[in-house]
Formats: structure tokens, C-alpha cells, sequence
């Protein structure tokens, strides 16, 4: 592979499309990586490599098998929050939450840490550090030791949840944390809910920087330094480093949590999220998605970007090509699952996921209901555009109600839509919607079709036009027919997820739209699907 030096380009945001929150930036040599959350989907803590930070390659997630993460009956949107990755002593950190619940302020968060010598692996088993807050972080100090970092979770009623930034040494020889537990470094400003802590030592400065006032639309970065690692921290007297609060012409919105990385040539980038509503403070279908932004940072100064806010377009750094990512079609043609895919609440294991059962197919073993959080077949990719159309093709002969195959588009198990095959009362195989919102599950009136001939495949096709949805199939040689309803697709949304009850804060989804492949066996009778080539193309923006 030939390697080209190319000159200062453009950097296009967000970098990452789709659900990508909460980056940790890294850069080791030449490679930069973004490690982003991925709550209760598998593998967890999607990964993407760079080596120009204008084109990035996915290479999937870290926690593959359960004996890193286990999500079985994880809740919607919990699971895995705000990954950090660090190297030091030859070794790639990876820390991570695993978040039980967060409800009436309780999180029931817990901290692992994992190691390994490169990225592909092999990863350590995970040691559980603590308990005490989420947005947990590693600071490599040059004297050698080595910190972390987290929020403080308050549950107490009354008090303030978000108690403020806390740290305390770990040993990485022992793997453990050392020394007196839980110093309280940082309190936090007036913005409030300060989360997302990450140190950087430049110019005898500790610089802290934190996230804070939510991660919805008040979201921002806030920088503090200090002289000693321990406090006290002065807050930027110029205020945020970046926020989109009360600028809603701005095309990235909700900008925070961020975290820095400095080139080979000393430039500075702030990773962070964002993400694009389809209306000024609409809903946002695409979820929480990475950008990045230019830091300017003089010798002994404050870091700056430019204006205080999320730029779409950004110059870029000098640097190697990056490699093309896969392309959206995939044929089933190799071993495992490509790096697009994702799988729900359980790993892609043989005994739901099959490549090898028949060349160029994908089998997918049928699961548990919609609301089922231990068994559930669906396999799914980010949806990265408002404007895109997932295809795949079909193979299904149910014998019954309770077994169904087909496409969705999916947000959580409380609202999607479902274009599937099933049978009737008498055996007819038929083609069908179901659409769940907020919970209530209906069959989409007057969409109901049989199918002439139940063995041959189907094509099915689901289509996003920014806020509009449709269906498809397509049942052997011919045209599409395309189902004679649009549904709300902005009901696939952080914004329509979010709960709220009397005396507590609201509760956002904090996840973003799939489409993908969904097997159901409600009877638990071995049902299985094959699918052939999955296509996904997009207009982008």
C-alpha cells in the first residue's frame, strides 16, 4: 500500500456520523483513534482510526465477548458511557462505565479497566476500580504515576448528583487504585452537571476539562487549570472553550464533552459531540455525533477555538492518507460481521449468527420480543444521513404468528417500525408493519399483503427522507412497491425517547437511529432467517 503526504486539508463535521458520542481522542506515532460510547449496543466502544483526522476507518468495537461486558438486561441507553483511551508504558488503556440505571439519581455505575499492546488486541480481563460517578478518565503524568478521574454521583435527595470532579492515583502494576479515595479537585460552575473530566499537562498547568449543563442543548466545554494536580482550579475567566448554547442557526448543536489531542506538529483538536437537529431545537434523529474543532493553545495561555463555537468545516492538519472504510454493501461474504454492524444486548455469537450456514448469507436465529432486554436477533448499522435507504433481501418461511423476519428502523425497544414477514392464523405468509411509539405497539393499518409464494425471497428497503419514512419490498423480478404510508421518522430520537417525572430532571435518550435485520421467535420454536447482500447508501449531509 502506498503511503501520500498530503497537504493541509479540510476537516468536514461531524467526522464521525450517526451515533458517535462521548470521543476519546487519542493520538500514538501517527495514528489517531475515537473511541465513542455505545450503551447497550455490541461490541462496545466503537473504535475508529485516522492518520490525518480528516478520514476516519472504523474498526468496530473493543468489548466483543461477555467476558468484558456483559449487557444482559440492560435497560435502553444505559450500558456503556464515556470511554477513555490512553497509552502509556507500551500499552493502549481502555476505561470505561457500565452504567445500571438512571433513574430518581441513581446510576449504580461501574468502572473497569482493560490493557492491551496494540488495538486489535488481546485485551486484559477487566479489573473493576469504582463505583462512585460515571465519565471515569486515566491521567498519565510525566513523573510516571497514574490517575483517574471521574465525576462525583450525589443519590441523596437534595443534593446536588453531579457532586463535582474527583481523583485518586491508580498502580498499574497492582491494578488497583492507591492512596486516599475520592479527592474532590473541582466543584464545577454555575453551568452545572459538570461530567466528562479529562487532565492534559502543558507549560507547568494542569488543564482540566470537563463537560457541563447537560448534554442536550445548554451542553459546553469548560476549562480549569491549576499548578499542582490536586487543585485548586481556576476556571477560564473568557468562559467555555465551545458551547452551541443559545445559537440555534448554528448547524452543530449540543456541543460538548470534548477532550484534546496534539499532532506531531504541535497543532491542537478538540474531539467532541454534537449533533444536527432537523428543525432549530428539533428532534435529533442522528443522535449525538463527533466533531472536531481547531484549538489554538500559546505558550502558557488559555486554549481557544475559534469564536467559541462548533464550526462544520475546519482546516486541517498535514498528514498520510487514510485507507477507505468498507463500502455500505455487504455480501455476507466474510467469517464475521463487518465493522458497521452492531448487535443488541448480546454479542455476535454462533449460536444466533451464522456466515458459514450457506455462502453469502447471513442466518440470524430468532429472538425475543421487542421488549425483551436478554434475547433479542437484531442486527443493525448507524443511521449516518437524514437522507439514506437501507436494503437487504429476505429469506423466511414462517410457520405462525409469533415468528417474524424483516427490516427496521430502530431506536429503542420503545419506539421503531418493522417491516416483516409473518403468517397468518392459516399459514399465509403475509408482509407487514408494525410501529411501536413510546411503548404502545400498533400494526399499521391497511399495509397488510400475501405473499403469492412464501419460499421466494423478498426485498425490502427502508427509506429515510429526513423527518419521512417509508417502506418497500420487492417480492422477486420486477419494481419496488412502495407501502402507501409515511411514518415520523424523528420519533426515532434522543428528544421523543426522553422522560419525564415530577421532581426529577428530564431523562434523555442518549443512543441515535439504526436500521438493520430483525428476527423474532416469540414461541421460542427455532426459527431462523437468511439474509443476502445488505445495502446502505446515503446522501450525505
Amino acid at each position: 500500500m502506498t503511503i501520500t503526504r498530503t497537504a493541509v486539508g479540510t476537516i468536514r463535521n461531524p467526522v464521525l456520523p450517526g451515533f458517535h458520542p462521548d470521543p476519546s481522542i487519542l493520538r500514538v506515532g501517527a495514528d489517531y483513534y475515537i473511541a465513542t460510547s455505545t450503551f447497550e449496543w455490541y461490541p462496545g466502544v466503537r473504535v475508529h482510526h485516522s492518520t490525518d483526522l480528516v478520514d476516519w476507518r472504523p474498526l468496530g468495537g473493543v468489548l466483543t465477548e461477555r467476558r468484558l461486558l456483559d449487557l444482559t438486561g440492560t435497560a435502553d441507553s444505559c450500558g456503556v458511557w464515556a470511554p477513555d483511551l490512553t497509552y502509556a508504558d507500551g500499552l493502549f488503556h481502555l476505561l470505561y462505565t457500565d452504567v445500571a440505571t438512571f433513574a430518581a439519581g441513581y446510576w449504580d455505575p461501574r468502572n473497569y479497566l482493560i490493557t492491551a499492546p496494540s488495538m486489535a488486541g488481546p485485551w486484559s480481563d477487566p479489573v473493576v476500580l469504582h463505583g462512585r460517578g460515571f465519565d471515569a478518565s486515566l491521567f498519565h503524568d510525566e513523573d510516571g504515576t497514574t490517575w483517574m478521574l471521574s465525576m462525583r454521583a450525589d443519590w441523596r435527595p437534595g443534593r446536588d448528583r453531579f457532586a463535582g470532579i474527583e481523583i485518586q492515583q491508580y498502580d498499574p502494576r497492582e491494578r488497583r487504585l492507591v492512596g486516599p479515595g475520592g479527592h474532590l479537585i473541582f466543584e464545577g460552575t454555575a453551568a452545572g452537571l459538570t461530567e466528562a473530566p479529562h487532565i492534559y499537562r502543558k507549560d507547568g498547568w494542569y488543564y482540566l476539562i470537563t463537560a457541563e449543563g447537560g448534554t442536550s442543548w445548554a451542553h459546553q466545554v469548560t476549562v480549569a487549570r491549576s499548578r499542582h494536580l490536586l487543585g485548586g482550579y481556576q476556571v477560564d475567566p473568557a468562559g467555555p472553550l465551545l458551547t452551541s448554547a443559545g445559537r440555534p442557526e448554528l448547524g452543530l448543536q449540543k456541543a460538548g464533552h470534548g477532550s484534546l489531542v496534539q499532532t506531531p506538529d504541535g497543532e491542537w483538536y478538540l474531539a467532541h459531540l454534537a449533533a444536527r437537529p432537523y428543525a432549530p431545537s428539533g428532534r435529533c434523529v442522528l443522535g449525538r455525533e463527533t466533531a472536531l474543532q481547531k484549538v489554538e493553545w500559546p505558550p502558557g495561555g488559555w486554549p481557544t477555538v475559534h469564536g467559541g463555537v462548533p464550526a462544520e468545516q475546519v482546516p486541517a492538519p498535514s498528514g498520510t492518507v487514510t485507507p477507505p472504510g468498507p463500502a455500505g454493501d455487504d455480501d455476507f461474504d466474510g467469517p464475521a460481521l463487518g465493522p458497521d454492524w452492531s448487535t443488541l444486548r448480546r454479542p455476535a455469537t454462533p449460536d444466533w449468527i451464522d456466515l458459514s450456514a450457506r455462502p453469502s448469507h447471513l442466518r440470524i436465529r430468532g429472538g425475543q420480543s421487542p421488549m425483551a432486554r436478554h434475547r433479542p436477533s437484531l442486527v443493525a448499522r448507524r443511521v449516518t444521513a437524514p437522507r439514506c435507504v437501507f436494503e437487504a433481501t429476505c429469506e423466511f418461511t414462517p410457520q405462525s404468528y409469533r415468528q417474524l423476519a424483516g427490516v427496521t428502523a430502530y431506536y429503542n425497544s420503545r419506539n421503531w417500525y418493522y417491516l416483516h414477514v409473518t403468517a397468518d392464523d392459516d399459514g399465509t405468509a403475509v408482509l407487514d408493519v408494525l410501529c411501536c411509539d413510546s411503548g404502545h405497539v400498533t400494526a399499521a393499518p391497511g399495509l397488510r399483503t400475501p405473499l403469492e409464494d412464501p419460499a421466494r425471497p423478498v426485498e425490502m428497503r427502508v427509506r429515510l427522507d429526513g423527518p419521512a419514512l417509508t417502506f418497500a419490498y420487492k417480492p422477486g423480478p420486477g419494481p419496488w412497491h412502495t407501502l402507501d404510508r409515511t411514518f415520523d421518522a424523528t420519533t426515532l430520537s434522543d428528544e421523543y425517547a426522553a422522560t419525564k417525572a415530577p421532581g426529577e430532571p428530564e431523562a434523555w435518550g442518549f443512543t441515535g437511529a439504526f436500521v438493520g435485520l430483525w428476527v423474532q421467535d416469540l414461541g421460542a420454536e427455532d426459527c431462523w432467517a437468511d439474509f443476502d447482500r445488505a445495502v446502505y447508501r446515503t446522501d450525505r449531509p
